[in-house]
């Protein structure tokens, strides 16, 4: 052998699994991701190590939030003259620059957690987790 040991914690996979599959819902594959993300969740969120079922809450939680925020977004532009407006530009920027940016930087530090084997809630929008 190569001298290593294994040191995962249990669930660990798992929960590497659910943050890279957020980061995917925000950056690569929207939709797709999430679908993946939910079945995910759903079949282990009742027999599931406590690190796996700490990372799937949060990231199923943020990516509904993050949903809810682009909806948002889409009704105030919407609301303030449509999307021929000269204000769309700015609830794009706005929204790209302190939105998504902020939640994508919450799903690298919650896959660094991951992948230490930590449990991490997310501020303000993650859910408790059980441990």
């Amino acid at each position: 052998m190569n001298g290593q040991t294994d040191t995962s914690v249990p669930g660990q996979t798992i929960a590497v699994a659910a943050e890279a599959l957020y980061l995917a819902n925000l950056l690569l594959l929207p939709g797709f991701s999430f679908a993946l993300l939910l079945w995910l969740f759903f079949r282990h969120r009742r027999n599931g190590a406590p690190l796996a079922r700490c990372h799937l809450r949060q990231t199923v939680a943020a990516s509904l939030w993050a949903g809810v925020i682009l909806v948002i977004v889409n009704v105030l532009i919407l609301a303030t003259g449509g999307y021929q407006s000269a204000n769309v530009w700015m609830y794009v920027i706005i929204y790209f620059t302190v939105g998504h940016s902020s939640l994508i930087l919450l799903g690298m530090v919650g896959l660094a957690k991951a992948m230490a084997g930590r449990a991490w809630r997310y501020p303000i929008i993650g859910m408790q987790c059980d441990e």
